[in-house]
């Protein structure tokens, strides 16, 4: 690798403990001719990946470890890592061999061909489940309306980020980060670099159906109002629809003298306003609920132990 930048790897570690030893090995392989660091954060993981960290911490000075006090969710483990990094780019992968690192030397040279700020990786076949390439693609879709991500830009767990990125990113404090949402409040400047996404080292993945749906809220209630504004258009289409038909029914009541009978679509009506109703509720209990959080200044992550950085 021609740069002479130095090179910080960040990886949230979960349920990863037969990875560890190999992820490092690959890292140093990849990286041994580069000025580097590898941040593992454990994500208080319950099986013996701290354990695995420390071993592997001992034999490679270039590895810090943060150890979290409970499991925070893999975008505030990230910050956690992101928090400590001196280098002048900054690599986030996954801790699972599915992110080779030997891509991280075409990724910099991306990085650096037109003065990006940050390079996604692209996996052109993705060795992952259906419902996840379909959450994937769903938060994608979202992410382009609410953050402005430009729609040829697939949101990879695998990018590169510039120093000055990483500066304004850590300035954020709230306890519901998602580090793909404020890349993109911060800079357009992006680019995506073709890679292979390989099949994982050991275990199983993670990432749930459900976790899924909770990022593309974090998304929508983190970085915009426009689900408050969806449901302020359905409710005013509503609202016209009913004072419409309202009308109408009012004409041929005394039009023609005909009563309007009949309870199922009275019973249809109040389920679907009550629906409505009930949703737009949510959306608005789910805003005031992080905005007490947040006031309450809950921490996003509390570190119990870190090897080999004060």
């Amino acid at each position: 690798m021609t740069t002479k930048k130095k090179i910080s790897v960040v990886v949230p570690v979960y349920k990863s403990q037969e990875c560890i030893q190999a992820l490092v090995n690959r890292v140093d392989e990849c990286l041994k001719e580069m000025d580097y660091e590898l941040v593992l954060v454990n994500d208080c993981s319950p099986d013996k990946s701290w354990a695995e960290i420390k071993k592997t911490a001992r034999s490679n000075k270039k590895v810090i470890g943060i150890n979290l006090r409970k499991n925070s969710g893999q975008d505030n483990a990230l910050m956690a890592g992101l928090a400590v990094v001196t280098g002048d780019y900054v690599v986030i992968m996954d801790d699972d061999l599915q992110h080779d690192p030997a891509d991280i030397e075409r990724m910099v040279k991306e990085l650096e061909r037109a003065d990006y700020d940050v390079c996604f990786a692209n996996f052109r076949t993705k060795k992952e489940r259906l419902w996840k390439r379909i959450g994937s693609w769903l938060n994608g879709r979202m992410a382009e309306i609410i953050i402005k991500k430009p729609r040829h830009i697939y949101l990879s767990p695998f990018k590169i980020l510039r120093r000055e990125i990483i500066d304004e990113i850590t300035k954020y404090v709230g306890p519901y980060p998602y580090v793909d949402g404020l890349i993109f409040t911060i800079t357009q400047n992006v680019t995506q670099l073709n890679v292979e996404h390989h099949e994982r080292f050991a275990g199983e993945g993670n990432y749930t159906f459900l976790k899924s749906i909770l990022v593309g809220l974090k998304l929508m209630t983190g970085f915009s109002v426009f689900p408050l504004r969806v449901a302020i258009i359905i409710g005013a289409i509503v609202s016209i629809s009913g004072f419409l038909l309202s009308l109408v029914y009012f004409l041929r009541f005394f039009i023609v003298g005909e009563q309007v009978e009949g309870w199922t679509s009275l019973i249809l009506v109040t389920l679907i306003l009550g629906g409505i109703i009930l949703i737009t509720m949510g959306i608005v209990g789910e805003y005031v609920g992080r905005s007490y959080i947040q006031l309450n200044k809950k921490p996003p992550y509390s570190v119990k132990e870190m090897l080999h950085r004060e």
